[in-house]
């Protein structure tokens, strides 16, 4: 029994006849019969009375109670599977990195869940690490990190430089200064993320370039604390720009000259995954478009 044949006897149900039934399924009316007949074979009952008027049997009028449901699931299938195959429903898994997953995400997959309501997305939060064996095992469709290593079998597309600032105790002797070098940091305590944290090996290595390997450092796990501890005067951090606005009371916000502290964020994925399924493609033109473009710069005092 197939699905044709069962909106065949729906129809022929719904319109009390063969003929207006071959009419609305655009068949000729020997195919209406042979339909019933093999259904009819199949099941090993009778369906439908045949005589001057149509009329169902005991078993066909429960087999049309039961087989309403079947239909209407199928529909919604057929509907659902046309709706993934075309981009406009399906399950994304989609990884991030902070600060992107508290500062920038939210506000991009907002845009994008009013465009694409059936589109259902998952959120995982974690270090690039992390996500990228997630992908590997097909855990995740695709991220938002930073990059993954030369040696890395993943694709991955750069999209933003995440640009670092120094905050400071409000009071910190370095205030004075407008603009501030890793030179700079001699002689007073670095607080630093976990050794796990792809922005705390870009610092360290910028850090060892200027000889200052030596500085006293305090390790907090979260970048998103960090600025709440300069608060309390425990040290100075360098932290993305983006985390800091608005400025925490307490901390004051100076420049770093040059480029030599940022971090590269991009989309992760298996290689062979592009190019992707219709509502991956979807989501990752939204993310390119929203996240390539050059951001604002922020103005301190």
């Amino acid at each position: 029994m197939d699905f044709k044949t069962l909106k065949t006897f729906h129809a022929i149900v719904k319109y009390g006849s063969f003929h207006r039934a071959a009419q609305e399924m655009n068949y000729v009316q020997s195919t209406v019969t042979m339909q019933m007949q093999k259904l009819e074979s199949e099941l090993g009952v009778i369906l439908i009375e045949r005589g001057k008027e149509m009329a169902l049997t005991e078993a066909g009028r429960v087999f049309y109670e039961e087989s309403l449901r079947i239909a209407k699931s199928m529909e919604h299938l057929e509907l659902s599977m046309t709706s993934i195959g075309s981009g406009e429903a399906g399950h994304l898994r989609l990884g991030t990195t902070e600060p992107t997953a508290s500062h920038r995400l939210p506000q991009i997959l907002k845009a994008f869940i009013d465009e694409y309501p059936h589109i259902r997305v998952s959120v995982e939060i974690a270090s690039t690490l992390t996500l990228s064996e997630r992908i590997r095992k097909g855990e995740l469709d695709l991220a938002l990190a930073t990059a993954p290593g030369i040696e890395s079998d993943l694709y991955f597309e750069p999209l933003f430089q995440e640009k670092f600032v120094l905050l400071l105790p409000e009071h910190h002797p370095l205030t004075d200064k407008v603009a501030l070098t890793p030179d700079d940091f001699a002689g007073h305590r670095l607080l630093i993320t976990s050794s796990t944290c792809p922005y705390r090996k870009k610092l360290e290595y910028v850090l060892q370039e200027k000889g200052n390997s030596m500085l006293e450092t305090m390790e907090v796990g979260s970048m998103t604390a960090l600025k709440y501890y300069v608060q309390q005067g425990l040290g100075i951090a360098l932290v993305p720009e983006i985390v800091v606005e608005p400025a925490t009371m307490g901390t004051t916000i100076r420049a770093m000259e040059g480029s030599l502290i940022h971090m590269t964020t991009g989309l992760l994925c298996k290689e062979s995954a592009r190019p992707f399924q219709q509502a991956c493609l979807k989501l990752y033109a939204c993310l390119k478009k929203s996240l390539a473009e050059t951001p604002v710069a922020l103005k301190y005092d």
